[in-house]
């Protein structure tokens, strides 16, 4: 069986290019997807048509020149004629053939991207709850954003660009050699080569400017999405010049970034120019002195000179797409590293169904810490018999919401056990773990979406009837009808349209929905005021009827009907038995319902007097 470490999971370490590559290289030949491999088998097809014809202009060219300044009578309007033809034809298909290579490769392409995000997506689910309570969503969210446009762009760019313009280049280099002295070949290669070494070192020196641009752009991402997602907060303290003030330390930060980035691009874009232009100068010159001592032909200087333009343009493209790939690597490393992030919480290779039972729950001697040096949970043994209720109270901070966190494994215990109908939790599927147990959280938040959608995230498959049934259940259904749009009404970004006390019950009517094996609330109705928590507290005992049930609370009065109460302090239990009993014994829990027994009762005459002084002001 697998433990892992109650530390932070570790990142591998920085990722570098061609580890990028090599994890993006299956997507380009995908498993199980025969027509995926024959569009790319024909993809290349096309590709060296494209090129072969590409390189074949020149040559038509060539001899047009050479059968115009040395034909006559009719062979001058003749071959010249036919010669551009072809000349025009193979400019045609080179178009032609490389627009059916990208139109043919699209949806290996496109299917690549679909693969990564969602292979990304789905591990990020995967990953314990630890990742996710330290994770920055704005920043993860846009480098997942990057990520696949910098896919998109690489295997576009990179296959048919990069690849292609060196063959190319080796094609017109062998070209040359064969056709005229060796020394055209090697000072065209000698100019390519400068060129590539002159993009590859500057491009590399500019790169970590690009990479703080990511990183501004990321955090400058974050402050705002965090931000507009705590807006009423930052109302409630009329802090809207310091969120700004946050925001644009970021941008500045981009801001400088970008400008440094922009200067030295400026710096890489001249050195090419002049690179080029002094090959070809070179090349030209050498032509010049081969026309004029008879060793070459007038067609022989253009075709030189056309090779040289022919190349002279995917070279220039070739600076901008090794920068944008260069680009892309860097947005798509983030994205990957994702992947290489362990997965905490891991399903053990013999991990098998929930056993059949009522569901009854054994917390055995367990002990657990977030962090080592802190323990938050000492030897902490209970069971929850099958269809009982069982309740956890305690002073915030007991460790009471970390056995619900246990109990779902989002955490593995650091001692001890905890078991379901006799199954240690930890050799069961966590699907089929989670799939049974079904919770009512103190915060329900809700997707942006419709009342409907919500009730039925606990059974997608639901029909209507089933999430009406539910929504009646949970005494929500009334309230919803009243709806200007009913369960089509959207509740807003987590819920915020709907009340404290309605969104507990959307929150019981889904968790009724799941039909769960063991019923978990988690300080369920802490946050509402004491009619709505009477009211929930009725839903919750109708729903819980028959099931197990834990109950963790800080508020007594809401488990005086619990079968055990057990009474938690500093990670320990220090009383147990039930409401009676532990009255009786005048400890602890004593201590508290004594306590919240002169809130409550300040608090009702608090609201008396109130009521009072409103009658006299309408009198």
């Amino acid at each position: 069986m697998r433990h892992l470490s109650q530390d932070a999971p570790k990142h591998t370490g920085p990722r570098n290019d061609w580890r990028t590559l090599k994890t993006l290289l299956p997507y380009l030949w995908p498993k199980n997807a025969t027509n995926l491999r024959i569009r790319v088998l024909i993809a290349l097809v096309f590709l060296t048509l494209a090129k072969a014809m590409n390189v074949s202009v020149p040559l038509f060219y060539k001899e047009a020149v050479d059968a115009l300044s040395l034909g006559e009578g009719s062979e001058l309007i003749v071959v010249p004629v036919m010669l551009l033809v072809a000349y025009g034809l193979a400019r045609v298909m080179a178009q032609a053939f490389g627009e059916l290579r990208d139109a043919v490769f699209a949806r290996v392409a496109q299917r690549a991207i679909r693969d990564v995000a969602l292979k990304t997506f789905e591990h990020l689910h995967r990953l314990a709850l630890r990742f996710h309570v330290q994770r920055q969503t704005g920043g993860l969210t846009r480098s997942i954003e990057r990520g696949t446009k910098g896919i998109d762009f690489l295997l576009n760019f990179m296959l048919f660009n990069i690849l292609p313009t060196l063959l190319e280049i080796v094609l017109v280099c062998g070209i040359l050699w064969v056709l005229y002295d060796w020394t055209f070949a090697v000072v065209t290669f000698g100019t390519i080569a400068s060129y590539i070494a002159w993009t590859l070192i500057v491009t590399e020196w500019r790169i970590k400017y690009r990479r703080t641009m990511n990183k501004s752009d990321n955090e400058a991402n974050t402050k705002a999405v965090d931000s507009l997602l705590n807006f009423e907060t930052v109302k409630y303290f009329t802090n809207e010049q310091h969120e700004a003030r946050r925001y644009d330390v970021a941008l500045k930060s981009f801001e400088e970034a970008s400008i440094k980035s922009k200067v030295t691009l400026s710096l890489l874009n001249i050195g090419q120019g002049a690179i080029i232009s002094v090959g070809l100068t070179a090349v030209m010159v050498m032509a010049g002195y081969g026309v004029q001592d008879g060793s070459m032909t007038l067609g022989d200087f253009v075709l030189v000179n056309s090779y040289l333009i022919q190349l002279y343009m995917p070279l220039n493209f070739l600076g901008f797409v090794y920068r944008e790939i260069k680009q892309s690597l860097t947005d798509m490393e983030h994205m990957f590293s994702l992947l290489d992030q362990e997965a905490e919480i891991a399903d053990d290779p013999e991990a098998k169904d929930l056993p059949v039972g009522g569901g009854e729950v054994v917390f055995e001697n367990v002990s657990f810490a977030y962090d080592a040096r802190r323990p938050i949970l000492k030897g902490v043994d209970f069971k929850v018999p099958a269809g009982k209720t069982t309740a956890i109270v305690g002073a915030s901070g007991a460790g009471k919401s970390t056995l619900s966190r246990l109990l779902f494994r989002f955490y593995d215990v650091s001692e001890g056990a905890v078991k379901i109908d006799g199954a240690d939790i930890r050799t069961i599927k966590q699907n089929a773990l989670r799939g049974a147990i079904g919770i009512v959280p103190q915060d329900t938040v809700l997707f942006n979406d419709t009342v409907f959608y919500n009730i039925a995230y606990g059974r997608p498959d639901a029909t209507p009837a089933d999430v009406e049934k539910a929504a009646k259940l949970a005494s929500i259904h009334d309230f919803i009808m009243e709806l200007p749009d009913g369960y089509n009404t959207i509740v807003g970004e987590r819920g915020l349209k709907l009340s404290g006390g309605e969104k507990q019950r959307v929150a019981i009517a889904r968790t009724i929905l799941k039909r769960p094996r063991i019923l978990l609330f988690d300080e369920a109705t802490s946050a509402l005021d004491t009619h709505t928590e009477k009211e929930i507290q009725v839903s919750l005992r109708e729903v819980s009827s028959g099931l197990t049930t834990l109950v963790i609370a800080h508020r007594l009065s809401t488990v005086v009907d619990a079968d055990e109460i057990i009474v938690l302090d500093q990670g320990e239990i220090i009383e147990r038995g039930n409401h009676a009993v532990l009255l009786e014994k005048d400890g602890a829990y004593g201590a508290m319902w004594a306590k919240q027994q002169e809130a409550a009762l300040a608090l009702e005459t608090l609201e008396k007097v109130g009521e009072k002084e409103a009658v006299l002001a309408g009198v």
